[in-house]
């Protein structure tokens, strides 16, 4: 495997199986390896379970969020008062 890859941009960016998502130690080639949601490699139990746990966290705060502006919209909505404009005409 090699140690780098370029991209379109020349930009070099080291493989993903190469260093721990969370703490950046080398994974070395006879080591156990980690995985998560598929594309994040780390060295340890430990660092997996630490990423897992950071990640439900920012889930639960988006989660937690979207139901707050959800509730506010709502109240919005039921606070506004219909006002119709125009013009009568009598004869």
């Amino acid at each position: 495997m090699a140690s780098y890859y370029t991209g379109s941009s020349g930009y070099e960016e080291p493989h993903f199986l190469e260093s721990c998502s969370l703490c950046r130690k080398h994974l070395g080639l006879n080591s156990d390896i980690f995985m998560y949601r598929g594309d994040k490699a780390f060295c340890s139990n430990e660092c997996r379970e630490e990423q897992i746990e950071s990640d439900e966290a920012k889930e639960k705060s988006w989660k937690v969020s979207a139901r707050s502006l959800r509730k506010k919209s709502s109240e919005a909505a039921k606070d506004c008062k219909t006002v119709r404009t125009g013009t009568l005409v009598v004869a």
